[in-house]
């Protein structure tokens, strides 16, 4: 039978970046085939079923989308079978697919040797391996002939601005060696991808950050009850959950926040999926939490488990990365007083948070201690004023303040 990517959400040509089973693997359903790369995150393509590959239609560098055949492999139950037609049609392609990914190493540069994993490196570092001098066997590069190449190029290439017809003038170069030791090291792929999304973001979108304050206090009393009797069942309630569902509530009553610009025209979404920065080994990626306004905070609380499980262990689908109309980014179990997010476009509003403090609060007759939550909300100005900024903010902070408002 033939294995297919799968539905991986609007991508396109997505390239692959490691194959991780060869001819003769013996795979179960699940087991990861191969890894593509798309400009928000990897994502793993698993065996369909059990079985055993028979031959590979891709190899590391080629381009796929939803569709195209990955391999052809003996389903495990017909390996038994007296009929054999099914394993033998494969066959007379089993040697052509293997044949293209032995000399993966070699097929872009017509000669040049290299491992997998320094071609994948290269990718990552944006190195055209042919203008790698390699000192391995038969000029074989090596991961430090390319490291050591990186570092030669570095400081130009980072300083082109100017050159990408941006107006920005480009960083000067520096030898940073000349002041001490130095060690020169690749960015995670995830900071790789997501940083020239962010810089388009920031390039391309006037921001501005509107900060304010909401009282927590009553909604984290009520929270803690919740969380307790969640971790029975092997989650938690957190305070991004009531956060979502009050965003939702806000982004509800104000429309504009929850919308694109496209030309001279603005873009109203009638949902609300609001994407949810999580932290991983690697970086940060965004999966997104769908319909939130329809969903309560237990529903709310056990997607978001879920969903920070598989973003930390590399299990995020395309479609989980897709199709956000805002974002929360919430450092409040590091620290921090405030901060200005970047607007994910083609946004026009991210809430940043941070972490939560007890201070004094006027009454009207005395001061008294309430738990007070720092809100940031970075925004499009070409949408969102100033004064639509300050009301969906402070409209959040009133929906948090109490938690009986989250079900009007």
């Amino acid at each position: 039978m033939e294995i297919k990517v799968p539905d991986i959400g609007d991508f396109t040509d997505v390239p692959v970046i490691e194959v991780l089973v060869e001819p003769g693997s013996v795979v179960r359903a699940e087991d990861p085939l191969i890894t593509l790369e798309t400009d928000k995150a990897t994502m793993e393509v698993p065996a369909p079923f059990d079985g055993t590959i028979v031959s590979l239609s891709v190899a590391v560098g080629d381009n796929v989308s939803q569709g195209s055949v990955i391999a052809i492999a003996e389903v495990a139950a017909a390996v038994a079978a007296p009929e054999p037609a099914p394993a033998a049609a494969p066959e007379p392609v089993a040697a052509p697919a293997a044949e293209a990914v032995v000399p993966e190493a070699a097929e872009p540069t017509g000669g040049l040797r290299a491992t997998p994993l320094v071609r994948r490196l290269a990718r990552e570092l944006e190195v055209d391996l042919t203008a790698v001098r390699g000192s391995g066997p038969q000029g074989r590069v090596t991961k430090q002939d390319l490291l050591a190449h990186h570092a030669q190029t570095l400081a130009p290439a980072a300083g082109t601005g100017s050159a990408a017809g941006t107006g920005i003038p480009a960083v000067p170069e520096v030898d940073f060696a000349k002041f001490g030791p130095v060690r020169t090291v690749p960015l995670s792929r995830i900071k790789r991808i997501s940083g020239p999304h962010l810089h388009r973001s920031w390039l391309n979108v006037p921001h501005v950050t509107h900060a304010d304050e909401a009282d927590i206090t009553d909604l984290d009393a009520y929270r803690r009850e919740l969380d307790e009797a969640a971790r029975a069942d092997g989650y938690r309630v957190t305070l991004l959950s009531f956060l979502l569902k009050a965003a939702a509530a806000a982004l509800r009553e104000h429309p504009e926040v929850n919308s694109s610009l496209s030309g001279e025209n603005l873009v109203l979404k009638d949902y609300v999926n609001i994407g949810v920065a999580v932290d991983t080994p690697d970086g940060l990626v965004v999966p997104v939490v769908r319909d939130v306004d329809r969903k309560g905070i237990l529903e709310l609380s056990r997607d978001l488990a879920d969903l920070s499980a598989r973003a930390r262990d590399g299990k995020l689908s395309g479609a989980d990365l897709q199709g956000a109309t805002f974002t929360i980014s919430s450092l409040g179990g590091i620290g921090g007083t405030h901060f200005t997010p970047i607007v994910n476009a083609p946004e026009v509003a991210i809430l940043g948070v941070v972490r939560s403090k007890t201070a004094p609060v006027w009454d009207g007759e005395t001061f008294v201690p309430r738990l007070m939550l720092p809100l940031c909300l970075s925004y499009d100005h070409r949408v969102v004023d100033g004064a639509l900024a300050a009301r969906f903010t402070a409209h959040l902070a009133h929906l948090v303040a109490d938690v009986r408002r989250l079900v009007l």
